[in-house]
């Protein structure tokens, strides 16, 4: 079954619960505009959750959700929170959310788990997810070693649950081929980088409507953090500090830190500039809406010209 009927939506779209990006107000403007808005919690305290959620929720009576970073340090008080201000949709990453599906589970939460490779997805089906959300390495922020193309297909066998792609898709020709590789939707991150809504700094987006897929690097090789990003002075720095050995999660603070500088501050070199290697396909920045009916309405031609052409 598709997403959108899954969950009563405009269009099969989740907005990727990016940190520091991914704010009640831009979830609420994505729940607004047809898809799916979460809020990220990748730096975040509970009482930073506490405040994204009403602000959510005061613009928008759709369905919203929240992504849950399980390596955040207060993450069993975020989950708390997400039971008790009765969110109804989350999603997982960086983690094993497996101690926390039996609370989710009997409060009716519908929770779909992010994974990078297949035996992941196996388990977290056995545990009761009610989705898999695949994620490719083409992806922007904490990524895997798998593509897209490779990931999607293999996982959508081996599972039963509807499979959301995620990674490398930024065009309608790219949501056909993910619904052929067998998705039931798509969650864009760096697509949604280029929106009007999108609370970045003005640097950021202009930065990434300047930008190419060349551009593109990916930091935390040796530390099991994976991260795609444009290549900077910050990123070189990174990559430094990794040939030093320095602790994962001191690592994971400078890349939080960083992208702050990037978002708020629209520091191009200092900051931590995510995008996904898609950043190179679109060329404007778009309303929300506009976007998604672009996405949609060039997926719907595409698959009606080789539907008359079989």
């Amino acid at each position: 079954m598709r997403l959108d009927k899954i969950l009563n939506i405009k269009y099969p779209f989740i907005q990727g619960g990016m940190a520091n990006i991914s704010k009640g107000k831009f979830a609420s403007d994505v729940s607004n505009a047809g898809g799916l808005g979460l809020i990220g919690t990748g730096g975040m305290d509970a009482e930073d959750l506490k405040k994204e959620i009403a602000i959510a929720k005061e613009n928008t009576d759709k369905l919203f959700g929240v992504n849950l970073l399980l390596l955040n340090p207060e993450i069993d008080r975020l989950v708390d929170l997400v039971i008790s201000e009765d969110i109804k949709f989350i999603t997982t990453g960086a983690g094993n959310p497996g101690k926390f599906m039996k609370r989710f589970k009997e409060r009716g939460i519908i929770v779909f788990p992010i994974v990078s490779n297949t035996s992941l997805a196996i388990r977290m089906e056995r545990l009761g997810a009610d989705g898999i959300i695949v994620e490719g390495e083409e992806a922007a922020g904490h990524i895997g070693e798998l593509s897209t193309m490779v990931l999607l297909p293999e996982v959508a066998t081996k599972v039963k649950i509807p499979v959301i792609a995620a990674g490398g898709i930024a065009s309608g020709r790219q949501i056909f081929a993910a619904e052929v590789l067998g998705a039931s939707g798509i969650q864009f991150g760096t697509s949604m980088l280029f929106t009007e809504e999108c609370p970045i700094h003005e640097n950021y987006k202009n930065r990434l409507l300047q930008a190419k897929s060349s551009n593109v690097t990916v930091i935390g090789t040796t530390n099991g953090y994976r991260t795609r990003v444009l290549k900077n002075k910050m990123a070189r720095k990174y990559l430094n500090l990794e040939r030093e050995e320095g602790n994962k999660l001191e690592l994971e603070k400078l890349t939080l830190g960083a992208l702050k500088k990037a978002v708020f501050n629209g520091d191009m070199e200092e900051g931590s500039i995510m995008a996904g290697e898609v950043v190179g396909t679109l060329d404007k920045i778009y309303k929300i809406e506009e976007l998604f009916q672009k996405f949609y309405g060039d997926y719907e031609r595409i698959k009606k010209s080789y539907e008359k052409s079989e």
